[in-house]
């Protein structure tokens, strides 16, 4: 079981994430508009962006940060920016941040937190994600991890693109 804190209060995670090297689990996520989304039906190398909520400073920050890269990107990488928020606020945060370039999507289901290792299992954010970056090449190899250690901290976005070229 992997531990990482908030504001410096450990907090305890359902397992850890898939390892470099490992195929990534499939998952079924659902979309800010109502369409299922499956890894399987997903070609090409990916980014999943894994974080708490979209309603918070550093979450939203980091769906920011990868669409700037997904709008410069030539090599048709996809972004999914996954939560457990529901499909509608994912929908009007992307409208209001014109967020057009990379995919929300929603773990309403609650097994793509439990599969990946990242659900949170104690502390206010019990059953929310914890914040990982997770890169995938075209096979859903995992090729970078990224658990932040401190969830009120931002990925490291500069290593999570490097490991995609």
């Amino acid at each position: 079981m992997s531990k990482i804190t908030l504001k410096g209060n450990p907090i305890n995670l359902s397992g850890t994430p898939p390892q470099v090297g490992n195929t990534a689990p499939d998952f079924s996520l659902v979309s800010s508009n109502l369409e299922t989304i499956s890894l399987s039906g997903l070609k090409g190398k990916k980014i999943l962006n894994i974080f708490p909520s979209i309603d918070t400073g550093v979450c939203a920050a980091s769906v920011r940060q990868f669409e700037k890269f997904a709008t410069e990107e030539t090599n048709n990488i996809i972004v999914l920016n996954i939560s457990r928020d529901t499909p509608f606020a994912l929908e009007r945060f992307c409208g209001v941040e014109e967020i057009g370039k990379t995919m929300a999507a929603s773990d309403i289901f609650h097994q793509f937190g439990k599969d990946y290792g990242i659900e949170i299992t104690s502390s206010p954010l019990a059953h929310l994600l914890a914040r990982t970056v997770i890169c995938l090449d075209e096979d859903n190899r995992v090729i970078y991890v990224e658990q932040v250690p401190e969830i009120t901290q931002e990925p490291d976005y500069e290593k999570a693109l490097e490991s995609l070229k």
